[in-house]
């Protein structure tokens, strides 16, 4: 092969990239890293480092587990650089919109303050998650590799439905998930609007302040709705009383000077 991707919409494990990369290699292949939705995590040096693995090239985005505006990157080795530079512009994008430059500098000086504490606790608060629903009754999909280590985990939700209805139905109790589509799904007739899995992230509510107490309340909630089937309206209620306690943004800078310490000025 040419080239071979690692990378996922549900990445809650480390791929096998230090494992493949030498043989991908020695036939000349190029070893290629999606790392949207974990480049925060990998910044956090709480996942895996792709490019010291093996990778020769990541691509990311800035705006998912990396919390920034939304934006692109691509980070490689200098023996890459020129042809990544010519084969990204002006052939693949236009511009590199000025506006949100400054929001991904901050961002990435953000990380480099705050990027370790916030990663550990994201994996702390997805595994907490994952333990407090299965405990509760939800099928949380690789209990026997401890559920996660990522910001991710995947449900099984058959037993009580189907992803898309499920979906619908937490959001109308003010709780925001997404339908997910399980390995085996196509095979059993099912369709990715109502597939068989919903998946959780616990990004923004880790980034609202939230540890592992929190993702008890939070799976408790989701159990009201789903298990035990209380209107949608009545737990809507109590979601929204509990996050009133939750409107401040952490590991992120407190006035507008202090990522400056990060930025050389010329």
């Amino acid at each position: 092969p040419k080239l071979v991707m690692f990378g996922a919409s549900v990445f809650p494990f480390p791929h096998p990239v230090k494992e493949l990369a030498e043989t991908i290699h020695a036939v000349g292949g190029i070893v290629g890293y999606d790392a949207a939705h974990v480049a925060g995590l990998i910044a956090g040096k709480c996942f895996q480092d792709p490019l010291r693995e093996g990778a020769d090239v990541v691509s990311l985005s800035t705006h998912k587990t990396f919390f920034g505006p939304q934006h692109g990157g691509v980070l490689s080795w200098e023996k890459y650089a020129d042809k990544i530079k010519r084969a990204t512009f002006p052939g693949m994008v236009s511009n590199h919109h000025l506006h949100a430059v400054a929001g991904v500098t901050i961002a990435a000086a953000e990380m480099l303050e705050f990027g370790r504490e916030y990663a550990r606790q994201i994996v702390r608060n997805a595994k907490a998650l994952a333990q407090a629903l299965y405990e509760r009754g939800f099928n949380v999909l690789a209990e026997h590799k401890g559920f996660t280590e990522s910001h991710v985990i995947l449900i099984d939700i058959t037993k009580y439905g189907d992803g898309g209805t499920i979906e619908e139905t937490l959001e109308e109790a003010n709780i925001i998930i997404n339908r997910n589509l399980l390995p085996w799904d196509i095979k059993e007739g099912r369709h990715f609007q109502h597939p068989g899995g919903i998946r959780l992230g616990v990004s923004e509510v880790t980034r609202l302040g939230m540890r592992e107490s929190e993702m008890v309340e939070i799976a408790e909630f989701i159990k009201r709705v789903v298990i035990d089937k209380e209107p949608p309206k009545k737990v809507r209620a109590d979601v929204a009383e509990f996050r009133k306690d939750y409107q401040k943004v952490h590991y992120c800078f407190e006035n507008a000077t202090e990522a400056y310490k990060y930025v050389k000025i010329r």
